[in-house]
């Protein structure tokens, strides 16, 4: 496990060979672990506009303490990194996401050492942004994966070298704008700069009398009304069936291709972490929808040690799939989106704002006598850092830190996590587990950690 140590002046020289850059990213900080456990922190989305390395709680320390003290930390980077050099898309995730390119330190001084960067924002600005989050992030010394400068590479896994295994990271996203999508690559015309996706394809199965009532919808407004058990319906389609119910798979072709990445990616790796960023929900956001088991399943069948799920700002289920973690989401770990430096004129007319509004203004009328909105929906700002443990390349623990991202507070204030008190963690990790109890997983809590019980044969003699 690696520790990071506040060295005396003397030794600072010494110290100070080991932050050497190679080719514009800072080379890999020493790992020490000697115990043969190699253990990974997995955090989730990551909206940070705000500097953290000022601050001194002894909570918020104590979670700094807890990331860097595993061999790897993780965390999706939903976030833009630029001085405005390009221009803002005519689409974005929601809120046109932009930061200081210093953010990327912060992170990795708070221990974060690779994030995923496929997500509904990674298009919010024009390519440049994309270029220079990636060199704000490689100056930083951080590993990203899941955008490129086409669809290949988008699609590629990136790598971290540390003393105790390297590890492979393949970052998707099923929720995004058009115009974030990668394009492919060929001999006469140059791909589009992108993110690596993941689409699927829905079918509503409804019943007779349902299937009848769109026909004669159809026929009446004089659109094609199709025959036999099935048709299409404002883009949707709609099937036969016993029952209600919504079917989603994923897309055949991204699919392949993704998974060949991840073979890729086992043959020249210890540890293999998929993840996905994905707003779409089953019965409500806290469940999965139906395409979400069947691509994590293809992930670990493929070689994933471990499939990390982000997107709906809330927890989901956990799952032990073939001794590996599938974690469906693991909520937010910085929350930060209130306090963007600047906005774009789309999201001031979207809310009929003008010129002299700014970012406070749209934020109190986005969110004026909301009770469903971001700050009034205190399971966003709670969530918990994921630590599985292996031995071998084999699960033999998962630990479950419970955070709090500050629920209730000023806006300048919100968003920045600490570890959660006990009556907050127990809270936390009773949700998880009741999320999680569908899955056939069990979480023990005992003094403000959640511990996943493995199933029999899981862990290896003698762990």
């Amino acid at each position: 496990m690696r520790r990071r140590f506040v060295f005396a002046w003397s030794v600072f020289v010494v110290a100070s060979l080991y932050s050497v850059t190679i080719a514009g990213r800072q080379a890999p900080q020493l790992r020490t672990g000697t115990d043969g456990i190699f253990t990974i922190a997995l955090a989730g989305d990551s909206i940070i506009t705000e500097r953290l390395s000022p601050y001194k709680e002894p909570e918020f320390l104590q979670l700094i303490d807890l990331l860097r003290g595993t061999d790897v930390a993780f965390a999706n980077f939903e976030m833009l990194l630029h001085d405005y050099e390009g221009y803002p898309s005519a689409l974005s995730g929601g809120t046109w996401m932009r930061a200081d390119p210093i953010m990327a330190k912060e992170l990795a001084w708070a221990g974060i050492d690779m994030v995923a960067r496929a997500n509904n924002h990674t298009g919010d600005y024009s390519p440049e942004s994309l270029r220079t989050t990636s060199k704000s992030l490689n100056e930083a010394g951080i590993v990203w994966a899941g955008v490129g400068e086409n669809l290949q590479q988008a699609r590629e896994a990136h790598y971290l070298e540390t003393a105790d295994g390297r590890v492979a990271l393949i970052s998707c996203a099923s929720t995004f704008t058009p115009q974030s999508i990668a394009g492919k690559q060929r001999s006469d015309v140059s791909g589009r700069p992108g993110l690596n996706p993941l689409r699927f394809d829905t079918r509503y199965v409804v019943d007779q009398p349902t299937l009848d009532n769109l026909r004669r919808t159809l026929a009446g407004l004089g659109l094609p009304a199709g025959q036999g058990n099935q048709l299409t319906f404002m883009g949707n389609r709609f099937a036969l069936g016993p029952a209600f119910k919504t079917e989603q798979t994923p897309n055949a072709l991204d699919l392949a291709e993704i998974v060949h990445s991840i073979k890729d990616a086992k043959t020249l790796s210890d540890y293999v972490v998929v993840t996905i960023h994905a707003h779409e929900g089953g019965k409500d956001r806290t469940e999965p929808a139906p395409f979400l088991p069947i691509f994590a399943h293809a992930a670990i069948d493929a070689g994933a040690d471990m499939f990390v799920g982000h997107g709906p700002h809330v927890l989901r289920g956990i799952e032990i799939y073939k001794g590996k973690p599938i974690l469906y989401s693991i909520g937010d770990f910085i929350f930060e989106n209130e306090t963007v430096l600047r906005l774009p004129e789309d999201n001031y007319e979207a809310l009929g704002l003008g010129p002299e509004d700014r970012v406070s203004d749209f934020n109190a009328k986005r969110y004026a006598n909301d009770t469903t909105g971001f700050p009034a929906d205190r399971l966003v700002w709670e969530s918990v850092i994921a630590v599985p443990s292996f031995r071998d390349g084999k699960l033999i623990d998962l630990k479950l830190h419970p955070i709090s991202l500050g629920f209730g507070k000023l806006p300048g204030r919100r968003g920045r996590p600490m570890l959660a008190n006990e009556e907050l963690s127990k809270k936390i990790i009773d949700d998880l587990t009741r999320l999680s109890k569908p899955m056939g997983t069990t979480i023990e809590y005992k003094e403000r950690v959640g511990t996943v019980k493995l199933p029999a044969g899981t862990a290896p003699a003698g762990s």
